[in-house]
């Protein structure tokens, strides 16, 4: 009886190899209790590669009947490179109920063929000269980082939860893959979003800019975040990555509300009003004071209360701005903070408008 799994890989080692223009690097098959290795030494695994790969070439080559055809055509079409590997049965001993793990029990042959086989996965420096076959996980020419790859392995699992012991059909596959490369697309995008904006608005940033600034930049940041989605998002139902797009403009447009609320925090002029107004009624009591001072005989009494109720006013803001200035020591640095760089933008635009 012949058991295959599939096993995607990296790397590049013997065995089928189709164009490069393909999704995916490699898949691999594992048959499991092969029976038909013509060579009769049992020491001699490299003859009995070369039988696995001219086996491998007979199954998967053109053939006049219909038979799992479009299964080899979707497989041709999805991977760089096609191999396979075959083992031995691991001995009757192995399958009693009472064998406690006893690696001596176990077929000679299956151990050898079981060495190299973790020799050829886990490989870093090259077989016998060749490429190595361990190497950084691509789709699409495109390297995974470590969470990226973590989202394919959730979408593939996912997909065998979904389906249970049935082995998935290649289109199952093909959408799991999509759906794993449109939420990496999404994740990957929005950070370049995020951080094209955080070196304008974000909070490491003191700076204020002006709204029509700062929707230029987002815009830019905007582009480039889309680019960046269409790069990735090649692949798969249309409509799937149609949405995708649109979550990745709601979540920008989400972010932009974000920085917005940020740079309008440092805004020179926000929290001025909370001390312009009682200033300007100190202002207008003392100058009303002083024309009432002026203007008035000194024997009027409606100009001495008038007088008095005028210096009562400024004094009991100056008192009131000297009780805030005494509880609120940090806030009135930030806006002396403000108020300078208020000044500079005020005396900048000017400058800056003469010279364009």
């Amino acid at each position: 009886e012949e058991k295959g799994e599939a096993k995607k890989d990296t790397g590049a080692s013997e065995g089928k190899k189709v164009s490069k223009a393909h999704p995916f690097q490699k898949i691999e098959f594992l048959v499991r209790d092969w029976q038909n290795f013509d060579t009769e030494d049992e020491s001699d695994i490299a003859g009995m590669e070369e039988e696995m790969v001219a086996y491998l070439e007979h199954v998967t080559a053109e053939r006049a009947a219909s038979d799992l055809k479009d299964t080899r055509d979707q497989i041709n079409s999805c991977f760089e490179e096609i191999t396979c590997f075959m083992l031995t049965h691991p001995g009757f001993a192995v399958i009693k109920n009472k064998y406690e793990g006893d690696t001596s029990k176990i077929e000679t042959l299956f151990m050898g063929l079981l060495d190299r086989y973790c020799q050829r996965v886990f490989d870093t420096t090259g077989i016998d000269g060749s490429a190595p076959r361990l190497g950084p996980k691509t789709v699409r020419g495109r390297e995974l980082s470590a969470v990226e790859l973590g989202t394919y392995i959730k979408s593939y699992a996912q997909m065998f939860e979904q389906i249970g012991a049935h082995f998935p059909k290649a289109e199952t596959m093909l959408e799991a893959t999509s759906k794993a490369n449109n939420v990496n697309a999404i994740n990957s995008s929005t950070e370049t979003y995020t951080e094209l904006m955080n070196v304008v608005a974000g909070p490491q940033s003191h700076d204020y800019h002006q709204r029509d600034v700062l929707m230029a930049k987002h815009k830019e940041a905007s582009s480039r975040a889309l680019l960046a989605f269409d790069e990735m998002a090649n692949f798969g139902s249309r409509s799937s990555i149609e949405e995708a797009r649109d979550n990745v403009m709601r979540k920008i447009a989400k972010d932009y509300e974000v920085f917005l609320s940020l740079n309008d925090g440092r805004n020179p002029l926000l929290g001025f009003e909370t001390y312009l107004l009682p200033l300007f009624v100190a202002a207008i009591s003392f100058i009303l004071r002083w024309i009432a001072d002026f203007s008035c005989s000194s024997w009027s009494q409606t100009c001495r209360a008038s007088s008095e109720v005028l210096s009562h006013i400024y004094m009991v803001v100056f008192f009131f701005l000297v009780i805030v200035a005494t509880t609120k020591a940090k806030q009135i640095s930030d806006l002396l903070d403000r108020g300078k760089a208020a000044f500079r933008l005020l005396t900048d635009s000017p400058a800056k408008q003469k010279r364009e």
